[in-house]
């Protein structure tokens, strides 16, 4: 299965259809979305909804009630457990749970930082981080990451990939 991990679209319209548009180049069968979407923007609810058959999603810090109420689907759950490939993967967008406080998962998924990383820790626990759709932080571009059994890669909005992670038998 591919999946599409991104995060931190604030409501920034132009940045969304460029989202929805890799999520379709890329075939990816899912998109799980880490939080901070539509700040009130219901047009962005609109783009969102044409997809939300393939949408998983955690509330960020800037998702509010009256934000699900624009979306046809679940977006209020601070966090989700999914497996791909073997891996534990635990989701979130990183205002809650995180690295102060690891969850017993393989992977940790979060957005929030609007930073793209990758590191290793607590006793070989991945943390993956696929920056922000509209506001990218310390240089960094627009971008999102590609997940799938034998790893992931990050992109830009533009599918070029600037890193990638492969999973071994023993990360």
């Amino acid at each position: 299965m591919k999946m599409i991990v991104a995060s931190d679209i604030h409501g920034y319209e132009t940045c969304c259809v460029k989202l929805i548009e890799a999520f379709k180049r890329e075939r990816a069968e899912r998109i799980l979305l880490l939080g901070d979407l539509i700040d009130g923007n219901q047009k962005v609810a609109d783009i969102l909804n044409v997809i939300s058959d393939s949408v998983l999603c955690v509330r960020g810090n800037c998702d509010h009630e009256s934000d699900q109420e624009m979306l046809d689907f679940p977006i209020m759950a601070y966090y989700c457990l999914l497996f791909v490939g073997g891996k534990v993967i635990f989701a979130t967008h990183g205002h809650k749970y995180g690295m102060s406080n690891p969850p017993k998962a393989d992977i940790l998924l979060q957005g929030h930082t609007h930073v793209p990383m990758w590191t290793k820790f607590n006793g070989g626990m991945i943390y993956a981080n696929p920056g922000s759709v509209s506001f990218p932080r310390d240089g960094s571009k627009r971008g999102y990451i590609t997940l799938q059994e034998w790893g992931m890669q990050w992109k830009t909005l533009d599918g070029e990939i600037f890193d990638e992670l492969r999973f071994s038998c023993n990360s």
